[in-house]
């Protein structure tokens, strides 16, 4: 069943299925598509896990794509970083740049054909033109705009140019983009977080460019091309992209594609509502994965703080994640992330790995790595290190706590030099004279014991004395 609202075609919308008209139902297959201008951080993460919770909940396919058409922007390492990240935290794509599958290339840089041809088809329709105004000409009607108090728009100039125009300009080379026409009028589609939604989009905004003059797409056409060429049944993004889902249903539209159902999912702000910002170094995950945190540790917090889920617990692992994720249960409320509890989740799931025999070995494993890089001299026992985890399973936030100064007496003898002595006492050295003296009493003792067997404990019965 398909239901003509507005002027677009949409998709009867279905949990967990998508049917075609008259098709069987589809393979569930979700994306997350970054661009790689720079690291992964907890907001990305957030989204990607939803994709991934999704996609496993529902038997399907969880993808890796990366819209890398901003040149100007990338960030270098960024691209493999990302999937780095989404390995280390457990929820590996089964499509990627790095894994292939049946559906790539996976970068966009690498799939400029596909764009072209869209790009052709919709300018033989008629559905898009060439513009070939210049930047100081758009420079001008955006200061013309702000000077009046309105918005800055295209005022779709070059769309009433005729075919002879076109062609002369063409034959001159002058360089233009090609922006899609939007029809007039308002037009609805039913998000499967904030339900149905009407947007008048060409009454506030000129044409968009779909195709930049370096060959490059903007991301409207990209975004719809590679989901409709990677058969992607839900779109699951964050609330920013809602307001131009509206362009994204109309190219399907004018290209005749049946579009996936879409899902916009609330922000993850700071706890006291401002946004998430790339400024901040602590909410990249590289940072978390230096300070030791487990990776169950953010998927768990991430999660907590939002919708999506039965209840609102601490200590919930990926599988108990799967299980519980519901998306029609998600909200349209803002998730609010209070990392000052982060402590509080990480040694939860910390004591669960310690608890735990395979995830113990993985601890010991790494923290044996860390000790060695920190004491390079030194061998450290791995059981004497499974130990040390037992008996202070429970008041351990991190692993690398053991490795603060607090915990040093566990890898080193303690040196302290007699200057810091006296700073404590004028007698130190008197006191530190009688110690040693205790001690060596001590050893003298113990050591006549164990050469005597009347003196060891255990060694004079009761009618001996």
């Amino acid at each position: 069943m398909r239901l003509l609202l507005g002027r677009v075609l949409l998709p009867a919308l279905h949990q967990g299925t998508r049917r075609c008209s008259g098709g069987p139902p589809k393979e569930i297959r979700v994306r997350f598509a970054p661009s790689p201008t720079g690291f992964l951080h907890l907001g990305g993460l957030r989204t990607a896990l939803y994709n991934y919770l999704f996609a496993k909940k529902h038997g399907g396919a969880f993808i890796l794509r990366l819209e890398d058409t901003d040149r100007s922007r990338l960030v270098p390492g960024a691209a493999a970083a990302i999937e780095d990240m989404l390995e280390w935290a457990g929820i590996p794509p089964d499509e990627s740049p790095r894994r292939g599958g049946p559906y790539g290339p996976y970068e966009q840089s690498q799939r400029l054909n596909l764009y072209h041809e869209a790009t052709q088809a919709l300018l033989e329709s008629g559905a898009a033109y060439r513009c070939f105004c210049t930047l100081q000409r758009l420079e001008l009607i955006k200061k013309e705009a702000l000077r009046s108090r309105q918005t800055p728009r295209y005022d779709n100039r070059c769309r009433h140019l005729t075919s002879n125009q076109v062609k002369e300009k063409m034959a001159k080379n002058m360089p233009f983009v090609v922006r899609f026409q939007l029809p007039s009028g308002a037009h609805s589609f039913q998000d499967l977080v904030y339900g149905w939604t009407h947007h008048d989009v060409a009454s506030v905004e000129g044409d968009p460019v779909i195709l930049k003059g370096d060959g490059f797409p903007t991301y409207h056409l990209a975004n719809v091309v590679d989901d409709y060429k990677m058969a992607v049944s839900h779109v699951l993004r964050g609330e920013e992209w809602l307001i131009s889902t509206t362009k994204h249903l109309l190219l399907y539209q004018a290209l005749g594609w049946h579009p996936p159902e879409y899902a916009h999912l609330p922000l993850l702000l700071n706890k006291d509502g401002s946004k998430l910002s790339k400024r901040q170094g602590d909410i990249f995950i590289q940072h978390f994965v230096q300070k030791g945190y487990l990776p169950d540790t953010l998927l768990d917090i991430i999660t907590n703080c939002g919708s999506g889920f039965s209840g609102n617990q601490t200590g919930r692992t990926l599988p108990e994640l799967i299980q519980q994720y519901n998306l029609q249960s998600i909200s349209t409320h803002s998730a609010l992330l209070d990392l000052e509890k982060l402590p509080e989740f990480s040694r939860v799931h910390l004591t669960r790995w310690i608890e735990g025999a395979d995830t113990r070995a993985q601890l010991v494993a790494q923290l044996q790595t860390l000790l060695q890089e920190k004491f390079k001299d030194l061998i450290f026992d791995r059981e004497y290190i499974e130990r040390i985890l037992v008996l202070r399973k429970g008041h351990l936030n991190i692993l690398t706590d053991l490795l603060s100064p607090d915990y040093s007496y566990l890898w080193v003898r303690p040196a302290v030099h007699q200057e810091d002595l006296h700073g404590l006492s004028s007698e130190a050295s008197d006191i530190g004279r009688l110690v040693v003296q205790c001690v060596s009493l001590s050893a003298f003792v113990f050591s006549f014991m164990l050469g005597n067997p009347c003196m060891r404990p255990g060694g004079l019965s009761r009618k001996d004395v």
